[in-house]
Formats: C-alpha cells, structure tokens, sequence
C-alpha cells in the first residue's frame, strides 16, 4: 500500500487546498498502480511549524511562501 506525505508549513494551505492535494495526489497514484489500489492508497499532510522550516539557513514562514507566491498572507 502506498503511503504519500506532503510536508507544508504551518498556515500555508488553506483546508480546501489541501483537500485537493489529497484527491489529485491519490488520483495520481490510482493512475499509476490502478484502481483496485485507491483503497488502500494513503496521503498524509504534515504540517511544519513556522520558523522549524529552512532554506540555506534562512527560516521560513507562511508570509515568506506566501510573499513567494505572489500573494497576501491571510
């Protein structure tokens, strides 16, 4: 059985996209392995306190990805 993790950083994500995360990742790997494996395909999401993520020693934050995407932190 597959297990996926997808680790984010805290506050990153909002509930329905990591809802989608979670339908097109199992989507993918129903499209690799078949049908008969989306039972027992698993996806978790671990989410990483603000400040406990780094880049070449730079901490990072949900206003650091956020201001990388191009957007607003909420």
């Amino acid at each position: 059985m597959p297990l996926v993790t997808i680790d984010v950083i805290k506050d990153v994500f909002t509930t329905e996209q990591k809802h989608a995360l979670i339908d097109k990742v199992t989507e993918a790997m129903v499209e690799v392995e078949g049908e008969a494996m989306r039972p027992v395909t698993w996806v978790r999401i671990t989410e990483v306190e603000q400040g406990d993520w780094a880049i070449g020693g730079q901490r990072l934050g949900a206003a650091d990805i956020h201001a990388m995407q191009g957007r607003k932190a909420a």
